[in-house]
């Protein structure tokens, strides 16, 4: 399913978080959504799945205004990851998983033996078979986030939003998520703040600066020493392949110049 956003900017609290950004997003590509905290990522996401209203400007799928769209042909076709999910309520894991099939049924509608099928298999994806009567408020963050990663493939739309997926999970599970959304051939949105995993796993990267997108394409052309310097502020060492660069990072000192590490450093009156 192809997303479009067309001169959309989105208010609020009375100013402009989100600029006229236009972007499209090819049926079945991986992108990702980059840049410093407060520039507007998860302001744009937020209206592809409808928890907000452009005060300007189109969001289309297909063509089609979202909109336009019913509450129940919104989450059929979106489906969404937030990094910090609401999860207190009384219910297990596998309860949980199965909400993501209730924009197929009808009111009240009872699972079949189908929706199961795609739930375990869901659960299986996301590593958290064995967590499956557990209760979700007893998971630690992690492990309620690859629920969350399992909801949203079990709820089997085109579309996939991931806002910051990576908040709570460890290395080898930021690699192993990233991995499961690229292998399921669906058109996939994601905030992002590690720009190794951009690069890694996303076909375009999109940055965005102050509510503007700043600039857009592959990895391993827009991220340039320069851009990463200017838009995150931070000094930046490119290793490895050029195609598929890998990025150490450096603070900038107040003169705007790399900073010494071990000027920065305090020493401790205990010992360790």
């Amino acid at each position: 399913m192809r997303v479009e956003f067309d001169d959309v900017t989105v208010a609020l609290g009375g100013r402009d978080v989100v600029r006229q950004a236009s972007l499209t997003v090819e049926s079945g590509t991986v992108v990702g959504l980059v840049g410093p905290n407060g520039s507007g990522k998860s302001s744009l996401l937020r209206t592809l799945y409808r928890a907000l209203k452009p005060r300007q400007g189109m969001v289309r799928l297909d063509g089609q205004d979202v909109q336009r769209l019913s509450g129940r042909q919104s989450a059929r076709a979106v489906a969404v990851m937030l990094q910090d999910p609401v999860t207190d309520f009384d219910l297990s894991v596998q309860e949980t998983v199965l909400l993501g099939r209730a924009p197929h049924h009808a009111s009240f509608g009872r699972d079949t033996p189908g929706d199961m099928r795609i739930v375990d298999e869901a659960m299986r994806r996301a590593e958290i078979t064995d967590l499956g009567d557990r209760m979700v408020a007893t998971l630690s963050g992690g492990q309620r986030q690859r629920v969350m990663l399992a909801r949203a493939l079990a709820q089997e739309s085109p579309v996939l939003v991931l806002d910051e997926p990576s908040n709570h999970l460890d290395i080898s599970h930021q690699h192993e998520l990233m991995s499961t959304v690229r292998s399921l051939g669906r058109t996939v949105i994601a905030a992002l703040h590690d720009l190794n995993l951009a690069t890694q796993y996303c076909d375009r990267v999109v940055v965005l600066a102050a509510g503007r997108i700043v600039a857009a394409g592959p990895p391993a052309q827009v991220f340039s020493p320069e851009l990463i310097r200017t838009t995150f502020g931070v000094d930046v060492r490119v290793l490895g392949d050029p195609d598929e660069p890998v990025f150490a990072f450096r603070r900038l000192d107040a003169s705007g110049d790399p900073a010494d590490v071990a000027s920065t450093r305090t020493e401790s009156s205990t010992p360790i």
